[in-house]
């Protein structure tokens, strides 16, 4: 598939985590980013540079006029709350953020005529696994409200394109994880939700870990997950525009490396990564979580010509770890 040819991308999200990783691999080929964040999550030094419009994507006017005065001709869609306990204990607030925020974004796209949209979506649209791994025919059950919300935009969108022609490429995340290797980005939430930067933290002698169920039906009882680093997804972001401006058709694809990992994996990986012990305590499933989420990759291998390059479990922890140590207090608290 050819390189995508250079254009004016609105990044809406894109101080977050996988969003600067997205803008910073745009830029290097040749795109033009502007970034689209209300800096609720995001963080102003994430952006590198870039041009930043500070809003929220459901205001459609502030919307229109970042599409229109950057002449942005496709958008890639990262602004979206991400936790699996909170959108079970607030489903009302994801609804709102995720739900009302894409189509605000997407009835601005089509006000101003910008067609192409790459959309952060989520392997959560599963749900429980029937069959592992999951391919992208596999029935869509979330078992949560992120998922639903990622779902109900994944539905919207086929409407988008017959009423206004925008076509788009969803993007089903696995487990991002991982910086970027050059240690300008990395992963910087409060609180932190995920595992690889939790068990980092507490291997620099943060709060233990809490692993979340130790009973699943997995060869160690723990959740098996499929982490993907975060400079490959980037890639897959990269290679969505391409497709998109080649004239493929619009569609879903899983993003993930195919590789079962659970969380005693992850700590071990932290351990061995960093020669330091990592506390951990047992706790509680948490709803939602099903036991085994990872995927098959064979569709957007063979339609993007996407492969990871920095698939192992050691190597994204040692990126996330070395961007970890030179940030040890996060984006603007660096030493």
């Amino acid at each position: 598939m050819a390189a995508a040819k250079p254009t004016t991308v609105l990044v809406t999200g894109g101080a977050g985590y996988i969003g600067s990783h997205a803008a910073k691999v745009l830029s290097q080929a040749g795109h033009r980013v502007v970034i689209f964040d209300n800096l609720s999550a995001g963080h102003r030094e994430a952006v590198l540079g870039a041009p930043l419009i500070v809003g929220d994507t459901g205001d459609v006017e502030t919307m229109r006029r970042a599409i229109r005065d950057s002449g942005a001709s496709a958008v890639m869609h990262f602004a979206a709350w991400l936790s699996v306990p909170d959108s079970v204990r607030d489903p009302a607030g994801y609804y709102r953020n995720n739900v009302t925020g894409t189509i605000g974004t997407l009835a601005a796209m089509a006000a101003e005529g910008c067609r192409q949209f790459v959309f952060s979506s989520t392997c959560a649209v599963y749900g429980e696994p029937v069959e592992t791994p999951i391919r992208e025919t596999h029935p869509t059950s979330p078992v949560n409200s992120y998922g639903q919300t990622k779902l109900a935009i994944e539905h919207a969108l086929p409407h988008f394109e017959r009423a206004y022609g925008i076509r788009s490429v969803r993007l089903r995340y696995f487990n991002a994880a991982g910086a970027d290797p050059d240690g300008e980005l990395g992963e910087d939430h409060a609180p932190e939700i995920h595992v690889i930067p939790r068990a980092i933290e507490a291997a620099r002698g943060g709060p233990p870990i809490d692993v979340f169920g130790e009973d699943y039906p997995t060869p160690d009882g723990t959740c098996l997950r499929d982490y993907i680093h975060v400079m490959d997804l980037a890639d897959a972001h990269l290679r969505a525009l391409a497709w998109l401006q080649d004239g493929g058709a619009s569609g879903s694809y899983n993003a993930g490396t195919e590789r079962p990992t659970s969380v005693k994996d992850v700590i071990d990986a932290v351990e061995k990564v960093t020669g330091l012990p990592v506390a951990r305590r047992s706790a509680s499933r948490r709803p939602g979580d099903p036991a085994i989420l990872y995927a098959s990759a064979e569709r957007i291998r063979r339609d993007l010509g996407w492969v990871p390059q920095r698939p192992a479990l050691e190597t994204i922890v040692a990126d996330a770890w070395n961007w970890h140590a030179k940030h040890p207090r996060g984006f603007g608290g660096n030493h």
